[in-house]
């Protein structure tokens, strides 16, 4: 009954005489859930009665709450755009807009946007300005920073909720594995985010201390985007306030995904950088391709529930089911790239600032740490407490010996990677055929590698031996040894640029790690495109 009585409504709303205002055509578009006529200067959005288990619109009363919903949250993000929930009415076997007789459906009135000015077509036409990027993470980080959290709204942040939610997914999915999906990438997927969450409890757990579960926007994709008076964004999720509630850290990994998607990563790596110049959060960046793998995997679900409309025209059909193929390619890259282990090899000469850059990446990044100078002394059964006049090159520091300790701390490095676990080398990787070694290692142990070189001015370079000199520490490195071991220290402009990050170590250590933390989201996405021809023929370690 509630479908034959929305059918006639919009065969009625198709008609610009409908409209109690000159309307010369009436553009329609539609959902799985939803339907917009659109008259050119407002346009009209009303509710399916479907029940799809996440949202249930199928009677009246409640799909007039969630248009009222709908208003209401969408005016945090945009002006003058969101008017009104207006009554669709019957009386005498005629259909009125907000007319005589009783109330038989509801519409959201919007006041209609301009199509070429969405961030979607300024994107595609190669028109969208930086201005605008950075204008709009300005936007989103006072807009995360002022909403709503704490209380239930936490409750989704927490490991068990993500890992419920991405279940459910999967679980909804399972139909269409085999025909729509690919089996052994939906595993490879699903198999990811297990092995993530299962490792990464404490990050979930101080992202809620950290009070970045917040009431977000939920569906922040390029199409409910506008730049126009200002900055227009619409659409947010109302009909389920658990999918709205999440990480700041997962909404914008929609928009994030959202531009992979339309092929302009680098628009995404410029948002993201942009945003983090508002917010401090440089730990977002651990979880984004995390949550933008779920995101991608929303987006096939949705998809999958579209190609169920018996009444799909072959076309379309064949094109939403190419839109989701290109979906869950996009899960399983970021599948790969959250999964895949790292090297992190922090390099560079004595007191540039590796052991501190160290310390706090192993934090941020929940990772353990292979120092040099610690494999040094317990390879040779020393004390950890330095001996400052120890002549240069000799003993423990002879060639020989040095060999002895790249190599061992290679060796321990590669237990790791066998366990599926992320490290950090804190070593002066000096050397080139260190480095070779240690290239050689993560292409035969399928890992990412990434060389993080800490430089530093020669002036503080000699301040901080001259420092050294007067204390005690793990490393014999002094000043008077500076002459020799900048002539020893081979250049690393060997390494190509996607793997090399070079950090000025002179700027504050949070500034530091900021540059690390955002070059990292860049390299891993190239080092893993490459990796994801080899993952074809193998298979994911849980670990």
């Amino acid at each position: 009954m509630e479908t034959n009585h929305q059918t006639q409504i919009f065969q009625a709303m198709a008609k610009p005489e409908f409209y109690p205002y000159a309307v010369s055509t009436v553009e329609q578009r539609e959902t799985h859930i939803s339907k917009v006529f659109l008259t050119g200067e407002y346009a009209y959005k009303i509710k399916k009665p479907v029940n799809l288990d996440f949202l249930d619109f199928t009677n009246l009363e409640k799909r007039k709450h969630y248009c009222q919903q709908e208003v209401t949250l969408n005016k945090r993000l945009s002006k003058d755009i969101y008017l009104a929930v207006v009554p669709i009415t019957f009386k005498k076997d005629r259909y009125y807009l907000a007319g005589p007789g009783e109330a038989v459906e509801y519409a959201v009135k919007m006041r209609q946007l301009p199509e070429e000015l969405s961030m979607l077509q300024l994107v595609r036409n190669g028109k969208l300005k930086t201005d605008f990027i950075q204008e709009l993470a300005r936007m989103l980080a006072g807009f995360y920073q002022n909403a709503a959290g704490g209380g239930n709204i936490n409750k989704i942040g927490t490991r068990t909720t993500v890992w419920a939610k991405n279940e459910e997914n999967f679980r909804q999915t399972e139909q269409f594995v085999g025909d729509h999906l690919d089996e052994r990438m939906v595993q490879i997927i699903r198999a990811a985010t297990r092995a993530f969450l299962t490792r990464r409890k404490a990050l979930f757990d101080r992202r809620i201390k950290q009070r970045k579960i917040r009431d977000c926007h939920g569906d922040l994709r390029l199409g409910h985007i506008y730049f126009y008076n200002g900055i227009q964004i619409i659409d947010c999720i109302e009909f389920n306030d658990r999918f709205r509630y999440a990480d700041i850290s997962s909404d914008l990994a929609f928009l994030s995904m959202d531009l992979d998607f339309e092929g302009h990563p680098q628009i995404a790596q410029r948002l993201i950088n942009f945003y983090l110049d508002y917010a401090i959060d440089e730990e977002m960046l651990i979880l984004l391709n995390f949550y933008k793998c779920y995101r991608a995997y929303v987006r096939v679900k949705v998809n999958c529930f579209r190609l169920r409309d018996n009444d799909l025209a072959a076309s379309r059909r064949a094109e939403i089911l190419r839109e989701t193929r290109r979906y869950l390619n996009l899960a399983y890259r970021y599948a790969i790239q959250f999964t895949r282990p790292t090297i992190w090899v922090v390099c560079g000469l004595p007191t540039a600032g590796k052991t501190a850059t160290v310390e706090m990446m192993a934090k941020i990044l929940s990772l353990g740490i292979l120092q040099n100078d610690f494999v040094r002394k317990k390879l040779f059964d020393l004390p950890l407490d330095g001996t400052p006049d120890l002549p240069f090159e000799e003993r423990i520091y002879s060639k020989e010996s040095t060999a002895l300790v790249y190599g061992k701390l290679l060796m321990l490095a590669q237990q790791e990677i066998k366990q599926g676990c992320s490290i950090i080398l804190d070593a002066a990787f000096g050397l080139r055929h260190h480095r070779d070694e240690a290239l050689r290692l993560a292409g035969d142990m399928d890992a990412n590698i990434i060389f993080v070189e800490c430089t530093v001015s020669n002036e503080t370079l000699k301040k901080r031996l001259s420092i050294r000199d007067a204390s005690t520490t793990i490393s014999e490195a002094r000043l008077l040894h500076f002459k020799q071991l900048c002539a020893q220290f081979e250049s690393l402009h060997d390494l190509p640029d996607e793997m090399h990050i070079r950090v000025n170590t002179d700027l504050p250590l949070e500034e530091s790690l900021r540059q690390v933390l955002a070059h990292d989201y860049a390299l891993l996405s190239h080092q893993t495109a490459v990796a994801n021809k080899l993952w074809e023929s193998g298979s994911l370690n849980e670990g």
